[in-house]
């Protein structure tokens, strides 16, 4: 460990709603320099990556308008402030798919962009799931579809799958099996 410090003089809340809290840090580094910094802090969210007995992973297709594209994606959302995190992966798996988890383990957590945001992420493995009656939310996605392994892969390398937590639970599901 270095003695070096980052020394923060003082931070100023921006905006704030219950998806994300934006301020700007006074930054003093190590040399003396100082600087601004903005400073996004987002709730916990959990994913699922979910796998049937012919290692096919269940992805969502829709359209993500900041970045103005269509993408799959794992199902996953906010957690609840209380809210069991295990709990919420299979919440939102149900909600936005209809397919209802059979297990649920924790696969990993990351942070996205250190550098700006702290928005931690949590992705869980679930082996099987079942369709239930729950109709998918139609703001979600407009197709759901079982997708072998293999062919996400491929997918990552074609950019029709760009988001960080499905291209981390695919890549981190492909060393467990």
């Amino acid at each position: 460990m270095s003695d070096t410090q980052w020394t923060i003089l003082g931070e100023r809340l921006v905006d704030e709603n219950r998806h994300i809290r934006l301020s700007t840090a006074d930054i003093r580094l190590p040399d003396g320099v100082e600087f601004t910094q903005y400073v996004a802090r987002m709730p916990r969210c959990a994913m699922t990556l979910v796998l049937n007995g012919a290692r096919e992973v269940l992805l969502m297709y829709r359209h993500r308008w900041i970045i103005d594209r269509w993408i799959w994606e794992l199902p996953g959302g906010y957690v609840d402030h209380a809210e069991d995190v295990a709990a919420a992966a299979a919440r939102e798996v149900e909600e936005e798919t209809g397919w209802r988890p059979r297990t649920m383990q924790h696969l990993v957590t990351y942070q996205p962009a250190i550098g700006t945001l702290d928005h931690p992420q949590e992705i869980y493995i679930a082996h099987g799931a079942d369709l239930t009656a729950t109709r998918p939310d139609i703001n979600e996605a407009e197709t759901i579809r079982w997708v072998p392994l293999g062919e996400a892969v491929e997918m990552i390398d074609r950019g029709e799958i760009v988001g960080a937590a499905t291209v981390v639970g695919v890549y981190r599901a492909l060393t467990l099996i």
